[in-house]
Parts: structure tokens; sequence; C-alpha cells
């Protein structure tokens, strides 16, 4: 808008002093030599160099008013300074030439904060943070109206500042980095909870790095050494003792293995000799049945005839009598008394 004001002012003057004519005018100077020199005159006309002079101001004039805005952006059209209730999207467009365009990147931008903390038990923390944003289209024109175009600077900066410090603050320094995307994920919560009235969107807040003091990382250094030998010690036990519980059961292992091998051996033995013993019970069983069945079968003609199936022909040489009173001699001997 300066620069249209100064370039209309600028082709104002250079139109009129245009339309002044030159005269050359004739005189004796002090010491009476004739002398000639041009002088303007107070007669004014148009002349073509003016009208060249307008040509450039118009083609100045409609240059101006011409106006592109970029892709990704919003264009907030303001007229004397104050904010039109329309806005420009990407593409070029005509305003008059006393409206401005103001151009309002729409598109996820990235900046980078170096700050400063304290934990819960008050040790410094030097931080350096990546934080992604993005403003609404649709709000961009309130935003302007309200914040103006620095509004990084007005509003997200020291909201970022405030809320990093105030996560910080409940956290111990020890548990800082262990929780490092926990913390982004906090800052970014309450940072996008106070951005979203002005339609600034919140993308990411990523914490790049996390430094502490030389003091404070010597003694974090000594404690992780500390802690790592006291495991190393602790597993080396572990291991020891896990040895010797492993040896004193494979020896009751062992001993109930033998234990169970000679019950089992007693058991086998005491089915064997009762198998025996049922196997004798049995056998007399069965012998004195085959008895009681054979006398039972007995009758005085099948003895006979067993009798004489077996007889050779011979008779004996002996005959005794039921009651073995005396003996007969079947040859033809004498009988002998008994």
């Amino acid at each position: 808008m300066l620069l249209l004001i100064l370039g209309l002012v600028a082709a104002i003057v250079l139109f009129v002093m245009l339309g002044f004519r030159y005269a050359e005018v004739s005189a004796p100077d002090a010491k009476g030599i004739l002398r000639t020199r041009r002088t303007r005159t107070r007669e004014w006309s148009l002349r073509p160099a003016q009208l060249l002079a307008f040509l450039v101001l118009a083609v100045f004039v409609l240059l101006s008013c011409v106006t592109v805005v970029p892709t990704g952006y919003t264009g907030i059209l303001t007229t004397f300074g104050r904010v039109e209730d329309r806005t420009i999207s990407a593409g070029a467009h005509f305003i008059l030439p006393w409206q401005n365009v103001v151009k309002m990147d729409n598109r996820t931008q990235k900046v980078e904060i170096v700050t400063s903390a304290f934990s819960s038990d008050i040790q410094q923390v030097d931080l350096q943070l990546s934080v992604n944003y993005c403003i609404d289209q649709s709000t961009a024109q309130e935003l302007y109206r309200t914040v103006g175009a620095f509004y990084y600077d007005n509003v997200m900066y020291p909201r970022i500042l405030e809320n990093t410090k105030a996560v910080f603050s409940q956290y111990s320094a020890e548990n800082l980095i262990a929780q490092r995307n926990t913390l982004s994920d906090f800052i970014a919560e309450s940072t996008s909870a106070d951005m979203q009235r002005y339609g600034i969107t919140i993308v990411s807040i990523a914490i790049e790095d996390i430094d502490f003091t030389d003091a404070f990382t010597a003694a974090v250094e000594a404690k992780q050494v500390a802690a790592q030998n006291k495991l190393t010690a602790e597993t080396e036990q572990a291991q020891k003792t896990m040895e010797e519980e492993a040896t004193a059961r494979r020896a009751v292992i062992a001993a109930n293995a033998e234990a169970e091998k000679a019950v089992i051996a007693a058991n086998a033995e005491l089915e064997v000799v009762k198998i025996q013993a049922e196997a004798s019970l049995y056998a007399g069983e069965k012998e004195a049945e085959m008895n009681k069945r054979i006398s039972e079968s007995l009758t005085d003609g099948l003895i006979d005839y067993y009798w004489i199936k077996q007889w050779t022909g011979v008779l004996p040489t002996t005959l005794l009598g039921t009651d073995a009173s005396y003996m007969i001699d079947l040859t033809g001997n004498d009988t002998v008394e008994p």
C-alpha cells in the first residue's frame, strides 16, 4: 500500500512537471557578454511525455491491484487495516488499490525450541523440543483478527514453555529419560487444549534431546554401575543356588528311583511266591480232585478189567490173604506159614 501511494505521488509530480515548457532566453551577463539559457515558462500543456507517464502509472496501478495467494495459504483481505469478512483462496485475485492481502500459511509447520526446566527433585534439565503445528483455514481470519500474523510468538511459544515446565516438574530426574514419550504426549495434550480456541492444531511435540548437569550425570552413571554390579552378583548367586538345588533334586530323584526299584523287586518276588503258592495249591487241588474222581469211578468190575488187561498170563508165586494169616505157594510147594 505504501509503495502504491509513493508511486502515485511520483507519477503525479512527473505528470505535472512534464507539462511545463522550456524556452531559451538571451541576456547579457555581468561583463556584458550575451549568453543564452533555458528556463521554464509558466505555460502548461499536454505533451506526449505526459501520455507516456500516464500509461506507466496505469500499468503500475493495475499490477498493484493483482495479488497471488500460493497453494496452502489463506489470504486475509484488509481495507485500510480493517479485516474484511471474507478470505481469499489460493490463486490470482484482483483487489482495490487501497486493500491489502495477508497470507496465512495453512501447511504443517515445524519449529524447534531450546529451553530448560526443573524436575521434581530440583534438577535442571536442558531441553530441545520439536513442534509440528498447523492453523485451520476456516479460522485463519479470526486468528489474524484477534492475535495477528505473529501468533506463534504471541500465544504458542509462551504456552509451550509453560506446559513443558509444568510437566517436567511432576517427574524426578531419574524418570525423565525413561518417560520421554509420556512427557511428549502430556505436553502435546495440554498445549493442544490451549490452542484449540485459536484454531491452531498441534500435530506433534517431540523431545529431541534431554541434557542434565555433569554432576547429576556422573551420579546417575555411578548408581547404574552399582546397580549393575549388584544385579550381576545376584544373578551369579541365583545361578549357584539353582545348580545346588538341581544337584539336590537329582540326588533325591536317584534315591527315590532306587527305593522304587527295591519296592518293585520286592513286589515282584512276592508276586512270584504268591504265584508259586497258588500254583502248588492248584496242583494239589487238581491231584486231589483227580484222585477223588478216580476213586469215585473205580468199581470191582473195572478193577478186574484193568487187572486182567495188565496180566501177562503168569500166576503169582505168592498169594496173600486179606488177613495176611497165611501164604500159598501156587507153584506146588508146601504151604508156608507166616
